[in-house]
């Protein structure tokens, strides 16, 4: 069985990887592409300036592009790449009609009724759906997954926290594609690394204490510890490589970090990696160029993995407009069929 997909918000870099990682999928199927009023009725292929990979993925180039309205949407479960401020006003009028949104976007994040997931870390918050249906008086509901930055060390965060996590100190190299298209000038990072990206410390400071903390009753406790987060914009096009400083409440050691990392296991979902968190034991690994495709670009990539004054420091890298955007809403959608939300 194919579940029908609409797509909002298709043209941008992140839509493109949707419309990328959707092509041959074994449940999902595109079938609609909700874009602004200026493409309504155009094909994909003819307003779209495909920049993820060589060419327009055949299956999407002649889809008539429609109004971001949901009576004129025929699907079983909607992803949204929209900007924040266009899926704070669209998303609620697809969820207010019975829709399942599963959104890329930043706009219902840390709301208190908004499920936030990573399925390997977080998938019981689910629950909150029904919290948000019943709530807002919906008939169908948002989900979100989270920035790219917090998603990969929050992925490597999950299996130490029974080692009791005190603080959490991150800087970020993060790549051009993160920032969309056309991005960054060239003049401006060619050369260059530049210190600062906009409400992005914020977002890598307390999204993940939402996904980290414990389902009680209608609402998620967040979880209590200190995160403190750098972030940099680099010359890398795709692939967040970050740098992560670990303390904890006891003694840790080296062996017992690789040994949590190696126990998260992948679910049993069509886009799921064979191993999410993949260890290199080389000295200068990962890279975003070597490593960011690993697990289709699925899988979070740590290495370096050291002991230093406060507990354990490591890297940790993942493909940020895969993992960290489209694979993220794909996966939160494939995990929505599974336990039957749609």
């Amino acid at each position: 069985m194919h579940y029908k997909v609409c797509l909002l918000g298709a043209t941008g870099m992140v839509g493109q990887k949707f419309v990328q990682i959707l092509e041959n999928h074994p449940w999902f199927k595109l079938t609609s592409l909700a874009a602004s009023e200026k493409r309504i009725g155009k094909r994909y292929g003819s307003e779209v300036e495909w920049i993820v990979s060589s060419d327009i993925p055949k299956y999407a180039k002649d889809i008539e592009m429609v109004p971001l309205d949901p009576k004129q949407i025929d699907a079983d479960i909607v992803f949204s790449a929209l900007p924040p401020e266009i899926a704070r006003e669209v998303e609620p009028k697809f969820a207010e009609m019975g829709f399942a949104v599963s959104s890329n976007a930043s706009a219902f994040r840390m709301h208190e009724d908004v499920p936030l997931v990573i399925p390997e870390v977080n998938s019981e918050h689910l629950a909150l759906i029904e919290v948000q249906k019943r709530k807002r008086g919906w008939d169908g509901f948002i989900i979100t997954n989270p920035n790219c930055t917090s998603t990969m060390f929050v992925i490597t965060l999950k299996p130490l926290m029974d080692f009791g996590l005190r603080s959490v100190r991150i800087a970020s190299m993060q790549a051009l594609s993160g920032a969309g298209y056309p991005g960054v000038p060239s003049l401006a990072i060619t050369d260059n690394v530049i210190p600062f990206i906009r409400n992005e410390e914020e977002k890598c400071e307390s999204e993940p204490l939402k996904m980290l903390g414990k389902l009680v009753g209608d609402r998620v406790e967040f979880a209590n510890f200190k995160i403190s987060a750098s972030c940099h914009r680099v010359p890398v096009l795709d692939g967040h490589l970050e740098a992560v400083w670990v303390e904890f409440e006891r003694e840790v050691s080296v062996e017992d970090v690789k040994k949590a990392f190696r126990s998260l296991k992948p679910l049993d979902l069509p886009t799921s990696p064979r191993e999410v968190i993949v260890i290199r034991e080389e000295p200068d690994r990962p890279q975003p160029r070597l490593d960011r495709d690993t697990g289709n670009g699925m899988s979070v990539v740590v290495g370096r993995i050291r002991r230093d004054a406060w507990g354990i420091k490591y890297m940790v890298l993942g493909h940020n407009t895969v993992r960290g955007a489209a694979g993220a809403s794909i996966l939160n959608g494939e995990l929505l069929v599974k336990e039957k939300f749609v």
